[in-house]
């Protein structure tokens, strides 16, 4: 045996070789072993070992540490970077989905093979929507290893995840809304008051849930939109998901929106029967929103109105908004959006009937 090959004979009668793969999180070298009848065998099969992982650590990285451990690290580390919300988004996604896959693969072995592998297991029982935000939470914990220099490239960043067909959301038609707006007012409890503050305000149904008295300031007519109230998955087995109360999820989701006389009157009644901090509540906490949900069902069925859901009472509020006013930045303030472009590409119907306003005015201006 020759100094420096790590070969040796063990005590059962066989020859054992090991090679480094790359290094632990601990910094410590990770090797792999092989083992043989004879010294000469060994070392046979040692040394293409050695060759591919030597180029492997110099094309990929040094990182040996499996996907698994290096994706609890991870979440460790982003824990107080995102809301509890989108960390548990994170963890539910990567523990059901990804790790049953890629627990075990070192970091420096990923390769896209690995994920076109992933991919196609997804294919079998998930949507493209899904799997598009699957893929982008994975190459957010690439990405975050390769800065740490753990991995040279991301091995994924370059496949080509197949894009999900949007689902158009449209909005009520001007009779529809009326149904519901008569329905809603009629509601006893104040059960219908969520469904006409969709209508007023454009608020999110998690929203609404969220919305404390706090938030409302009469004496200037304006909504401060803060936080979410919404249901999200767990890990645990005795239980599959959990309410929580959390920070609006972006920037231009924190707005102010200012409240009209309809509006203000409703929520005023509604203080008079209110006994706790949140505008719609059971027994002192928020209403959850499914339950917000089942009350505006109860409201559409008494309307007559079959296949539409809540998210179009908050469309439909920007769809009148954009027919009354062509100011897109103030509707989009309004909304929460990040800019005026995802206004502009959510609402382009609504935008339709502008356009041919503005080609009939055109026409008039140049015959």
């Amino acid at each position: 045996m020759r100094k420096g090959e790590n070969i040796y004979l063990r005590k059962d009668g066989r020859w054992e070789g090991r090679f480094p793969k790359g290094r632990k999180t601990n910094g410590r070298i990770k090797y792999g072993y092989v083992y043989g009848k004879s010294y000469t065998e060994v070392r046979q099969k040692l040394y293409p070992l050695r060759i591919r992982y030597q180029s492997l650590q110099r094309i990929q990285g040094f990182s040996a540490e499996s996907f698994e451990d290096w994706t609890a690290e991870w979440l460790n580390e982003v824990q107080d970077e995102v809301k509890p919300s989108t960390l548990s988004s994170y963890r539910y996604k990567l523990i059901k989905y990804v790790l049953p896959v890629l627990n075990e693969t070192p970091l420096n072995e990923l390769s896209i093979d690995s994920g076109r592998n992933l991919l196609r297991i997804l294919q079998e029982k998930l949507s493209r929507s899904t799997i598009q935000v699957i893929f982008r939470i994975v190459n957010k914990c690439l990405n975050r290893a390769r800065k740490k220099g753990k991995i040279h490239t991301n091995p994924f960043s370059e496949l080509t995840i197949p894009k999900a067909k949007q689902k158009k959301v449209h909005s009520l038609s001007f009779s529809e809304q009326k149904k519901i707006m008569a329905v809603a007012a009629k509601e006893k409890k104040g059960y219908g008051i969520p469904s006409l503050l969709a209508l007023y305000s454009g608020m999110r149904i998690g929203e609404i849930a969220a919305l404390q008295w706090s938030d409302i300031d009469f004496n200037a007519n304006l909504i401060y939109v803060n936080h979410t109230y919404q249901r999200i998955p767990t890990i645990q087995p005795t239980k599959r998901t959990q309410l929580i109360l959390a920070d609006s999820k972006t920037e231009a989701s924190v707005r102010i929106i200012p409240i009209g006389k309809t509006l203000r009157k409703l929520l005023l009644n509604q203080r008079k029967q209110s006994r706790g901090a949140f505008v719609f509540s059971t027994n002192g906490h928020p209403c959850e929103p499914r339950l917000l949900t089942y009350h505006f069902h109860r409201i559409r069925e008494k309307a007559a109105l079959d296949h539409i859901h809540f998210h179009q009472l908050r469309h439909s509020f920007a769809t009148r908004c954009l027919e009354i006013n062509k100011d897109i930045s103030s509707v989009s303030a309004l909304l929460g959006h990040a800019s005026t472009q995802m206004t502009l590409d959510t609402y382009v119907d609504a935008m339709l009937e502008q356009r041919y306003q503005v080609i009939d005015q055109l026409d008039r201006l140049i015959s």
